[in-house]
Parts: structure tokens; C-alpha cells; sequence
């Protein structure tokens, strides 16, 4: 690749957390490092923490209409902007267990085996804590791995209804423990316990997220810099295919070509395949690095149901999302197959479920919310090459066939029964559709063999030497827990590994 004097060595796409976290692992190391976003900041003001601005108005939405396997249109949960979704996120950061890099068998099939290990990922997963500034407790989780380091925090405590909850659940059986969490102070006063944290941008820097905790930190580097509203375009390639030698982007309407020694895509798992596959020519006429004829498969986002609680007495919680339970993440004596996991909801409020159920009285939703306590069931689904992202006369077509739902069922049904006995006797339930795209990952899968896969175990592609992918775009299943904490240790390895191939170490 030609490179000019005032190029970038490593040229990054997205600052949410795969990106921020290579800019994390890059910064001293005398290289410079250029990430193009294609959104901007979020703005601080009252519209972060007001209910019917962002979950009825989807201000900070991207407002695409994608379509399904059907043709029918749909809004995805997307978000453009400095941080990317993980400032819409509930902060949940947990590791994948260690026999989830394994072949597990699940009810409708396999997940398959990745190309790394637990013990490989582990270091990575600490200096991800320790970038992020998680909170938890060490071996509480009964089916958490072996750690090498404590958390770098303590754990967040319950409010008190949630407590006695956490002490009738123990008496039924389960194990609950703190929810890993990456909510810390801050330069404003720091956490308040509000209950606009889950699925809202934290307007007091507060809930530890790619921008404040990776990225920002990154760059009081000189050599590192951001730059806003760039929406990447296409990759070119040398003639013989073997390098990027030129980013195409749009800037202020112009369209430039930039160029660095290595480009790092980190757009997401679906736009970094559109990306890739926008950019075929003479030498990947079906798109880059896709010999093997997966760019794009895989498509994986999770089975995830919300679930409210609802009781005789007002709930007074304000902070709620402060517990986790993972004693059916293997299935029980009764169904074998793994379920997955069970976590508190941030609370949930009346605009909230009014811009899902619109045609509902706001009081009628204020009166169950105030008595709710409110969990996400989550379950893992199964990587299948027809579930893809393609593009489709220049719309995003997100061809998606939900699979293994009957561990979410289960799960869903068992977490129901305890919550009976702990005196909530009624279950509202919600399960997540094609537009939940919060979880998305697989469809840029790393893997040992170049025949199946797109990107080698550092997520550099088979076919292009200076291409690598870092967002959930390299998972080779999706497990049962929230993807961003991996994504954050293997982007930090990664970023290891950079350094050492551009001689900075």
C-alpha cells in the first residue's frame, strides 16, 4: 500500500466498543491512529433521560428502514453515533463461561467451537474490566470461569425490595449474584441510582461506556483522533486483491479517499459485512475476503424476553438492574440443554411501555409499572449460514430465522415459577424481534481454517493482509451473556497484536 507522510498507520471504523478498545490498546505506542465515525456526539441535555423522547420519538435511533426475509420493512435498533450503541446500553458486562468457546450441543443443534480458548481470552477479559471499570464480585456466579483478578470494584448494592427479593429467591433455590456493571463516578458527582440508565444515554458520564472508558481516555494521545459525520463507503484494494490501498468516504458531501497502513473495521457485525461486501471487485467479486462464502452469514442477535413482575405492593426501586442469575445457563435435572441467562431489567417506566403498546392508557401503565419488578430472559442462538445481511437493490436486508427458542420458552417459564413463589403471581412478557439488533454478531466469523471462515483467530481476514474486524461481526456463537465485554478483550488483543506487527513494542 502507498502511505503518505500524513497518513494514519492504523485507520479504525466505529468508536463503539470494539473500536474504542483497539484505540485503547493502541494509544502510547507512538503510532498514529485515525476513527472515523459516522455519527457525531450525543448532546447532554433533558431529551437523555426523558422516557417518550427516546423510546417513543427514537431520537437517537438512526431512523433506517432495513427490510426482513419477507420484504416487509422494519426500524432496527441502531445508533450512530460517538460510543455507538453502548450508550444506549444497560451496562451488563459479563465473560463468556469457559465451555462456551466449546462445541456445546443445544436442543436444535450445535454451537460450534472457536478458534481460541477461555484461557486465551482471560488476561483480556481483566484489562477489559479494568479499562472499563466493571463492578462484581468474584465467584459468585456458579458457572463463572477462572479468574486471574478480582474485579477491579465491588459490586453494586441492591435496593432494599430488590435485597429481600435476591433472600426469597435463595430460599426457592437459586443462586442470584451481582450483575457485573460497569457504573462507577464520575467527574459530575458520579452514579445516582436513577432509573434512566438501561436503554438511555447517561446524561452525568455515570454508566461506563465505549466513549467515556476506552475511547476518551485514548485520545489525550496526540498521535490518536477522531473524526465525526464520515460515513465510510467502500474499501479499495490493490489490483492484486492482497491489500486496502484506499478508504472511500462521504465528508460534508464530498466523497475522499483516505489511507493508512491498516484499516480496522469496528462498524458492527452488520454494517461492517455490508461494508465488505459493497466493496467487491475484480479480485473478491463476492465480496472482500470472502473465498469461503460466509461474509454476512451467521447472523446471531440473541433470544431475549422481557418480563414484568407484577405484585400486590408498589415497587419503590429506583436502581434496579443489580442482579444476575445463571443457574439454568446448562439446562436443569428436567431439560437438558443449556437455557441461559436471567438479569434485572433497568425499571421500567410508562412512556417506555407505551411506545411499545400505544393503544394502553398511560395511567393503566403507570399502575403495573409501579408494582413490576422487571428481568430479561436471555438464551443463545444458533449460528446458521441462512440467517445473513445482504444488500438488496441498496436497502439492508436482514434475512433472520429465529432458532432454539424452546430454552428461552423453558427459561422464561422457570424464571416465572420462582417469581410466583416470591410473591408476584403475574408475568407480562415481551420477546425481542428482528429489530432488536442490539446483541448482533457472527457474520464476520473468525475461525482456524480459511475454507469456513472469514478472519484468522486475531480477526485479520484470510485474503487481505491490512483488513481486520473487531466488533461482534468475529463471534463464532453468541453464548448466552451480553456480547460486549468480549468484544472489548479480543479488541485489545488485537490491539497487541498491531503493535507488534507495526514494530511499536
Amino acid at each position: 500500500m502507498t502511505k503518505h507522510n500524513g497518513d494514519p498507520d492504523v485507520l479504525i471504523v466505529g468508536s463503539g466498543m470494539g473500536g474504542a478498545s483497539l484505540a485503547s490498546a493502541l494509544s502510547g505506542s507512538g503510532l498514529r491512529v485515525q476513527i472515523l465515525e459516522r455519527g457525531d456526539y450525543i448532546p447532554r441535555d433533558h431529551r437523555n433521560w426523558d422516557p417518550r423522547e427516546v423510546f417513543h420519538n427514537g431520537i437517537y435511533r438512526s431512523g433506517e428502514r432495513w427490510i426482513d426475509r419477507n420484504g416487509r420493512q422494519f426500524e432496527p435498533n441502531q445508533h450512530y453515533c460517538v460510543g455507538g450503541s453502548t450508550k444506549m446500553y444497560g451496562a451488563c458486562l459479563m465473560r463468556f463461561r469457559p465451555q462456551d468457546f466449546q462445541a456445546v450441543e443445544h436442543y436444535e443443534g450445535i454451537s460450534p467451537s472457536w478458534p481460541i480458548d477461555y484461557d486465551t481470552l482471560e488476561p483480556w477479559y481483566c484489562k477489559a474490566e479494568a479499562m472499563l471499570g466493571l463492578r462484581g464480585l468474584a465467584g459468585a456466579d456458579p458457572s463463572e470461569g477462572t479468574r486471574s483478578a478480582p474485579y477491579p470494584y465491588p459490586p453494586i448494592t441492591h435496593d432494599p425490595l430488590i435485597e429481600a427479593l435476591k433472600v426469597r429467591l435463595e430460599r426457592s433455590g437459586l443462586q442470584p449474584f451481582p450483575l457485573p456493571s460497569s457504573v462507577q463516578s464520575a467527574p459530575a458527582g458520579g452514579c445516582i441510582r436513577c432509573k434512566t440508565c438501561d436503554g438511555f444515554p447517561c446524561r452525568i458520564d455515570a454508566k461506563g461506556d465505549a466513549e467515556n472508558r476506552a475511547l476518551r481516555p485514548a485520545l489525550a494521545d496526540p498521535d490518536i483522533s477522531l473524526e465525526t459525520n464520515v460515513e465510510v463507503l467502500r474499501l479499495l484494494t490493490t489490483p492484486d486483491g492482497r491489500t486496502i490501498d484506499g478508504v472511500e468516504v462521504r465528508k460534508d458531501g464530498a466523497s475522499e479517499i483516505r489511507r493508512a497502513g491498516i484499516v480496522v473495521l469496528a462498524a458492527g457485525a452488520i454494517n461492517s459485512a455490508l461494508l465488505m461486501q459493497k466493496s467487491a471487485n475484480g479480485a473478491h467479486p463476492n465480496g472482500l475476503a470472502n473465498r469461503s462464502g460466509q461474509l454476512g452469514r451467521n447472523y446471531m442477535a440473541h433470544h431475549l424476553t422481557a418480563m414484568m413482575f407484577v405484585g400486590p405492593r408498589r415497587n419503590p426501586t429506583i436502581y434496579q438492574k443489580s442482579m444476575s442469575i445463571n443457574d439454568y445457563y446448562w439446562g436443569d435435572g428436567e431439560f437438558k440443554w443449556p437455557m441461559g441467562n436471567i438479569q434485572m431489567l433497568g425499571k421500567l417506566q410508562a412512556g417506555m411501555l407505551t411506545a411499545e403498546v400505544p393503544l394502553v392508557p398511560k395511567f393503566v401503565m403507570t399502575e403495573i409499572a409501579s408494582r413490576s419488578v422487571d428481568m430479561l430472559a436471555m438464551s443463545e442462538d444458533l449460528p446458521d449460514p441462512d440467517n445473513r445481511v445482504v444488500l438488496d437493490k441498496g436497502r439492508v436486508n436482514l434475512i433472520w430465522q429465529p432458532n432454539n427458542l424452546v430454552p428461552n420458552r423453558r427459561l422464561a417459564k422457570s424464571l416465572a415459577r420462582h417469581m410466583r413463589q416470591a410473591g408476584y403471581p403475574v408475568a407480562l412478557k415481551k420477546h425481542g424481534g428482528i429489530e432488536t439488533t442490539s446483541h448482533q454478531c457472527g457474520t464476520v466469523k473468525m475461525g482456524a481454517d480459511p475454507a469456513t471462515s472469514v478472519l484468522d483467530p486475531l480477526c485479520r481476514t484470510w485474503e487481505i493482509d491490512n483488513l481486520y474486524v473487531v466488533d461482534g461481526g468475529f463471534f463464532v456463537s453468541s453464548a448466552a451473556v451480553n456480547p460486549a465485554l468480549t468484544i472489548a478483550a479480543q479488541a485489545l488483543r488485537v490491539g497487541a497484536h498491531i503493535r507488534a506487527v507495526l514494530g511499536s513494542e
